[in-house]
């Protein structure tokens, strides 16, 4: 199993500065919550998934296919049970509960899929130093940068256990999903036993090479933006004044909605 989430292509998308790319991933973020009707988040939708065919994502995106489809169903039943309206369908269901729930599954997706863009197409290192460069502290990069690298270690650590267990006899793939997923439970201990184990030996290794022992710090890696950079930092922020002007004057709204 490839554990790796960065994925070595030579895109436009790739070759932008990390930071045009944390600020697209933040400007997404701020559009996407502005509006509660479907129609008004499938041109950011449409954006999103423009960005991912030119990022070459998709790869990512079959990877957690089946998150993704749990989600979206969960998400298109749930969200009725936390909304209504005036015009009953079915069951809990009102139509404007159900144009909500579509909207928020995709305000959900839109997320999911941004922020696998953005770790698709950048390092895990040019990720950490562009929030640095746009005023993180660098303990908290830091933190960052250790957390997503701890995610793909844990997923291939349980991978390797679960494939040590299949070859002593241990039935992994039967039964139906919830009998799966129990079956995966035991696995867990060793794997949280090999990244506290992990941690702690990564927490010595920082102490005695004197982390934190000054507070200014070059960086090997040095940061570049261009012509490209700066037009779609300028395009996606006119895109978010819009869409805030248009959210100020009460388009996008779904009328006769009741939320809890």
């Amino acid at each position: 199993m490839d554990a790796e989430l960065y994925l070595d292509y030579n895109t436009v998308i790739h070759r932008l500065d990390p930071r045009t790319k944390i600020l697209l991933f933040v400007y997404s973020f701020i559009v996407v919550v502005l509006y509660e009707h479907p129609p008004w988040l499938l041109p950011i939708a449409l954006l999103v998934l423009l960005h991912t065919a030119a990022a070459r994502s998709w790869r990512n995106l079959w990877r957690i296919r089946v998150l993704l489809l749990i989600l979206t169903v969960w998400s298109l039943i749930l969200w009725n049970f936390f909304a209504s309206g005036e015009t009953h369908l079915f069951w809990v269901i009102d139509k404007e509960s159900l144009l909500f729930s579509v909207a928020r599954t995709i305000l959900l997706l839109v997320m999911i899929i941004s922020g696998v863009n953005l770790i698709s197409t950048t390092r895990n290192e040019e990720l950490v130093l562009g929030m640095i460069r746009l005023g993180l502290p660098y303990r908290v990069g830091f933190a960052i940068s250790t957390a997503l690298r701890l995610v793909p270690t844990t997923a291939a650590s349980l991978q390797t256990i679960a494939q040590a267990q299949r070859s002593r006899g241990l039935d992994l793939d039967s039964g139906n999903i919830l009998e799966r997923m129990r079956k995966y439970i035991p696995l867990l201990i060793p794997v949280f036993i090999t990244t506290i184990r992990s941690t702690n030996i990564f927490g010595m290794a920082l102490e005695s090479k004197g982390f934190g022992a000054r507070e200014d710090r070059t960086f090997y890696l040095q940061l570049h933006s261009g012509i490209v950079d700066r037009i779609l930092l300028i395009g996606g922020g006119l895109f978010v004044l819009v869409s805030l002007y248009l959210n100020f004057r009460g388009y996008g709204d779904i009328p006769g909605l009741t939320r809890f």
